[in-house]
Formats: C-alpha cells, sequence, structure tokens
C-alpha cells in the first residue's frame, strides 16, 4: 500500500538495479519512487510499486539538466532525492551537481574527486597509498595496438577504459569484458574493437585465475557526515556470462571480513568520500590477497543483496539526507542469498561446492531472495514476462558458458 511521504526517490535508469532501489524504498516507506529511464526494461515493467517516466537521450549531456529541471517542476511540492542506477548516470548527476542541486538532494561526491577516483592512474595511485592490491595492469591505444605486447602471461583481460563511448558502439564479437590466451587472439580483439567507432583507450589486466565464486563485491553507504554507516560484502556464485552481462553477478551469498571492511571504512573516510559505493575484487590464491578491481560511485546492479540481508541500504540515504535521523556504523553479518536467475541455473552452473551448499541450506531456511520477484507486486503481465525471462536464462548459459574461470 503506498504511504504519503513528504519527499520522493528518482531513479536514473529503469534496470534490475532500478527496480532493486525502488522495492527496496517501497518496503522502507512505502513510496513509489518515479523512475526516469530512455526506454523501459523488463525489470521495471507492469510494477505498481513505481513510476515511469521515458525519457529520449536521458543520457547525453545537452538533454541531461534541462530534462530533470523539467521533472523538478512536476513535483514542486515534494524534496526530491536523486540516485543513479548506472556509471553513465552517475557520473552525470557529479558533473551537473551545482545546478541539479537547486532542485534535488544529491548525495554524491565532487567532479574533483571523481577524477581522482575515475581515471586509472589516478586510481592505482590511490591502491598504492592506502595498501590495496590490483591486477597487473597496462593500457593501449588506437595509436600503438599494432605492436602491443602485454608486460604479463597470458591469458590477459581486454576492457574499454571509456565505457559510455564503448556501451555505444558496434562490431561483430561484442563484449563488455574480452579474455586473450594468446598474441594472435589478442590483436584480433584489438583489431575488431578499433575498427568500430570506439577509439578511446583500452585497459590490459592481468587474468586472476579461479572462477565466479573467488569474486568479492563490497557495497557501503557514507553519511553526510563523512562516516561510513553501512558495510555489505558478498561472495559471487555466479556471474552472467551472455556478451552483454559479463561481469555483473547473478547469485550472490553474503559475507563477512573485518579487516577488509575496516580498511575500505578507513580509505573511505580519510578521502572525503560521500554516499554509496561500490567496490569490485578478487581473490587471488596465488598470494592470498584481494585484487581491487574497480570503485562505481553508486550502489551496485546487484546491490538489492544489502537490502535482502535485511539491512535496507535505500533507508540509509533517505534517513540521512530526507529525514535526518543519526545512523550508527554497520557491517553486516546476516547471512542471505540474493539471486536474479533460477535456482536451477545456480546449481547447474556455479562451481564452488562450499557456496553451493551453503546457498541449497539458505534456500532451505528461507533465507533468499530473487529481487525481481516481490509477492506485493506481483500481476499476471508482469508474472509472465519473469518467467520468460527466467527461461531466456536457461538458454543464455548453455550458449555461453564454460568452467575455466574465464568469461569467453
Amino acid at each position: 500500500m503506498a504511504t504519503e511521504q513528504p519527499f520522493l526517490p528518482v531513479l536514473l535508469g529503469s534496470d534490475m538495479n532500478a527496480y532493486g532501489m525502488a522495492r527496496a524504498f517501497y518496503e522502507a516507506y512505502g513510496i513509489k519512487p518515479l523512475v526516469l529511464g530512455r526506454s523501459h526494461l523488463t525489470a521495471t515493467q507492469d510494477s505498481h510499486i513505481l513510476q515511469f517516466q521515458e525519457i529520449d537521450r536521458l543520457n547525453e549531456q545537452d538533454v541531461f539538466a534541462p530534462a530533470l529541471a523539467q521533472v523538478a517542476k512536476q513535483y514542486a511540492d515534494k524534496k526530491l532525492l536523486l540516485l543513479a542506477c548506472g556509471d553513465d548516470y552517475a557520473k552525470l548527476i557529479i558533473k551537473n551537481k551545482p545546478a541539479l542541486q537547486e532542485h534535488f538532494t544529491v548525495p554524491y561526491i565532487d567532479e574533483s574527486l571523481m577524477d581522482e577516483i575515475l581515471l586509472k592512474e589516478n586510481f592505482y595511485k590511490m591502491c598504492d597509498k592506502y595498501d590495496f592490491k590490483y591486477p597487473g595492469t597496462t593500457t593501449v591505444t588506437a595509436d600503438n595496438y599494432d605492436n602491443f605486447t602485454p608486460p604479463f602471461e597470458y591469458p590477459i583481460i581486454l576492457k574499454a577504459s571509456n565505457s559510455v563511448e564503448y556501451w555505444a558502439c558496434k562490431f561483430p564479437g561484442k563484449k563488455k569484458v574480452f579474455v586473450a590466451h594468446d598474441e594472435a587472439e589478442k590483436t584480433a580483439i584489438l583489431k575488431a574493437i578499433y575498427s568500430s567507432s570506439y577509439q578511446d583507450t583500452m585497459i590490459i589486466q592481468e587474468f586472476i585465475p579461479g572462477d565466479d565464486s573467488y569474486m568479492r563485491v563490497l557495497n557501503a553507504y557514507v553519511g553526510k557526515d563523512g562516516k561510513v554507516k553501512l558495510m555489505c560484502l558478498g561472495n559471487p556464485i555466479l556471474e552472467e556470462h551472455s556478451p552483454e552481462g559479463i561481469g555483473s553477478y547473478a547469485a550472490i551469498v553474503t559475507t563477512y571480513d573485518k579487516e577488509l571492511m575496516d580498511q575500505v571504512r578507513f580509505f573511505l573516510e580519510d578521502i572525503g568520500y560521500t554516499g554509496f559505493a561500490n567496490f569490485d575484487m578478487k581473490y587471488d590464491i596465488r598470494d592470498k590477497q584481494y585484487k581491487l578491481f574497480e570503485i562505481n560511485l553508486r550502489n551496485g546492479r546487484s546491490s538489492y543483496y544489502v537490502t535482502a540481508s535485511g539491512h535496507n541500504l535505500m533507508k540509509y540515504v533517505a534517513d540521512d539526507h530526507m529525514l535526518n535521523i543519526e545512523q550508527a556504523v554497520t557491517y553486516v553479518e546476516d547471512k542471505h542469498l540474493w539471486m536474479v536467475i533460477p535456482k536451477g541455473v545456480l546449481f547447474k552452473y556455479a562451481s564452488n561446492e562450499k557456496l553451493k551448499l551453503e546457498a541449497k541450506k539458505l534456500i532451505s531456511e528461507g533465507k533468499y531472495t530473487n529481487s525481481l520477484y516481490y509477492n506485493e507486486d506481483m500481476n499476471t503481465k508482469r508474472w509472465v514476462k519473469l518467467t520468460l525471462n527466467n527461461l531466456n536464462y536457461y538458454r543464455k548459459y548453455k550458449k555461453y558458458f564454460n568452467n575455466k574461470g574465464l568469461s569467453e
């Protein structure tokens, strides 16, 4: 049942993350967030817990700020909380923060700190300063890829430095992330990429051995006072393996590592960070260290795993910024299984037997959640679309999955 509140969350994006965020707000406050997107994706379609508004080219600078000013006019009687569901929107919010703050509460860092965190050469300097380990990394450009030799052994990872530009380009065999096993494969991949409209830098990284279960994801919320309020560490059991989905988590069990959480907490508070942060890393069995891949300036695509564990991530930002409720720090220890795939896919394709046993135990105890299936938001149309979506996961894993710890 929707409840009247003095504030309205405005979510940018219409994917699985947008639905999880909308669900979290609805669960916490009985509120129906406004979801703005360039197109209406399955995750947010036929939903009664959100309001959707389509805005063409919303992710382009010349459209972005004027469109949001127009939305603010429509809801002039509400305090508006602006949140991004993806990287492109997070960057646009931060770049336009001074103008947006005239209409919205904007719980994001300033552009100067964004540049420090996101520019790769600055990012690795920060990692060194705060003692975060990271994979061997170098870059290659359109000018030098012809005679480029990686400084570490194969296999290697190849991914675009500019995700927004890469998202817009097209070429045969395009994937979010590539793995090259030898020189010939590396050359073919780079040639295909640079034959497209993408002409920016490519990041080349050493491959850290281990299947999906060696990954870790950490979501944090830092209050407006600059202090960490919530941290939740997840251990993915399985990632998506389709070309467009590589690197996106499909099933996560919450886990706990106080030493790692303390390290991340010190880092966030020391650099003056505020708002949501999302860390992707992989455990390297060779030296028993976590290797940090990236920091996202938003909650992660799979961040509903935090709310599902009993710690509503959206309640933290709204209680802090909208309701001025004081919060103590919480490191989540509650065990929970989050997933967006059918159980049949999870248990067929996940290879970590220990984690699979833990997942089965959590399911038997009722401690599991598929964030897209929400009983209070189910109707025939939505159920049919989600069921077809589930069946599609069986098809996609059958087609794309291999079990070598590489997403190919």
